[in-house]
């Protein structure tokens, strides 16, 4: 689920109960595989004593923003009176009990069936799991905080993935209308809570002190990040207030106006901090994974590079050339520096170049002498706009009239297409007037560089065998 730490089992926990994230914990069955007795039951307040008769008893706060609560078996199975059972939206306690629990290896048809049972109450603090009741000769189970909360706190600056969402997001974990609610921690002595700030790659708390009992936490992007793509997105953009009493009972932090799905992660978090202030154990692997990004961003920066290489036939262009949508890669491709000198120019100078490759084309094309098609050539060369048949849909309307006249005439071209896959040359005829006439199609782009680039190589290519000689006249012209 979104948010979830993901600190899994085995790292906070007892003999029935491991928290695992926000909305999730797993209770722990004395059989394997098979049935048992379970049922939920939604209380109004917390109950009032502690029921007899259980075995075990733990209990742990969940974040339900859907308000809808699920008992789920080993192996994904559940039954349909304990799916999406209807429970408080926001913070709920929940407490489980259990009794009879028995392997399958010593379990004897006289036994009685192992019994679960949930008690599920609505709260507004989060408050460390706990065990109410522990089972005679239960395993004491290694407790792993720190482990917790270096989970807890990755949880809350997850990196943002670069494949697109594949679902819609579920309306049932919008927690928008939700109020706020406060984290809770209790320590039988005087502890030192943090104040400055707690590195976070990226990102940083600011624990700032208002006074000698209220600190301000607050998130703020780092001032020398460690991601090459660092986090700009905070997990909060409001700041919360920590509270510090003392008392005969003993010490207490209180930090209200949390959002309800950060309490899971910032209990937890807590817990470290009281008991071991000045050790951050999420820094080494935000270090750790910012260094594997760093080589995987530099691995993609080298292929990008040798692809752009490839493509560009030397050192890519500026980013004005890879955005036009012409003949720039196909030019660079025949003759890299003719590009950048294209590119170079003047506007004025851009447009010239344009219309003095087109009328090359035509002429080389035979085409100079067709009356519609010189009109065109010297309206262009005028800087007035083309007919309509040269500008619409690509000038589809012009290049059919090309086709179709009976006075244009019809030699044709060798084109040189570059290599295959299998590294051949490809060579093939063309009608040399259709290949040159994009040329002048070219001029009705008003973007003077992108109309001389696509000019210029379309000239090239109705050139064929002489593609050579024009672009070295080209350099000529253009010095």
């Amino acid at each position: 689920m979104p948010g979830a730490s993901g600190i899994g089992i085995y790292t906070l926990g007892d003999s029935l109960l491991h928290v695992v994230s926000p909305y999730q914990f797993t209770g722990f069955c004395g059989i394997h595989t098979g049935w048992i007795e379970a049922r939920v039951r939604v209380r109004s307040g917390p109950p009032t004593g502690v029921d007899v008769g259980w075995d075990a008893i733990s209990e742990a706060t969940l974040f339900s923003p859907s308000g809808r609560l699920s008992v789920v078996g080993l192996m994904g199975g559940a039954a349909e009176a304990l799916t999406d059972v209807a429970v408080p939206r926001g913070l709920i306690r929940v407490r489980a009990h259990a009794r009879d629990r028995l392997h399958e290896t010593v379990r004897t048809d006289d036994d009685p069936p192992e019994r679960h049972e949930l008690h599920i109450w609505a709260v507004s603090e989060d408050t460390p799991w706990r065990t109410v009741r522990a089972d005679p000769g239960s395993r004491d189970w290694e407790q792993k905080p720190a482990r917790a909360a270096e989970r807890a706190m990755l949880s809350l600056v997850p990196r943002p993935s670069g494949r697109p969402a594949l679902l819609p997001p579920d309306p049932y974990e919008d927690d928008a209308d939700l109020s706020r609610v406060a984290v809770l921690r209790h320590r039988l002595a005087p502890v030192e809570v943090p104040v400055g700030v707690l590195p976070v790659g990226d990102l940083e708390v600011r624990l700032e002190r208002v006074d000698d009992q209220t600190l301000r936490w607050s998130w703020s992007t780092a001032d020398e990040p460690i991601f090459p793509h660092p986090l700009v997105t905070l997990p909060d953009d409001e700041p919360s207030t920590v509270r510090l009493t003392s008392g005969p009972d003993g010490f207490t932090l209180r930090h209200e106006g949390v959002l309800g799905r950060h309490a899971f992660a910032l209990g937890l978090i807590w817990d470290h901090l009281l008991d071991a202030n000045g050790s951050y154990p999420w820094v080494e692997t935000l270090r750790g994974q910012a260094a594997e990004a760093t080589v995987r961003d530099e691995e993609y920066r080298r292929r990008r590079a040798q692809r752009d290489a490839e493509r560009w036939g030397g050192a890519p262009p500026s980013d004005r050339v890879r955005g036009l949508l012409g003949q720039a890669r196909s030019l660079a491709r025949i003759d890299r520096r003719l590009l950048d000198r294209i590119e170079a120019l003047p506007a004025a100078r851009q447009h010239e170049a344009a219309c003095w490759a087109a009328r090359l084309a035509m002429r080389v094309a035979g085409l100079e002498q067709i009356g519609w098609v010189a009109d065109a050539l010297v309206t262009a060369e005028a800087g007035r706009p083309l007919p309509r048949s040269f500008t619409d849909q690509g000038g589809a309307a012009a290049f059919d009239r090309l086709l179709s006249d009976p006075e244009v005439p019809h030699t044709t071209v060798t084109l040189h297409l570059g290599s295959t896959a299998f590294g051949a040359h490809t060579v093939t005829e063309a009608l040399q007037q259709a290949a040159a006439f994009p040329a002048l199609i070219a001029l009705a782009n008003d973007d003077p560089l992108a109309a001389a680039i696509d000019a210029v190589y379309n000239a090239a290519i109705a050139h064929g065998d002489d593609r050579d000689r024009f672009l070295t006249d080209v350099h000529m012209a253009l010095r």
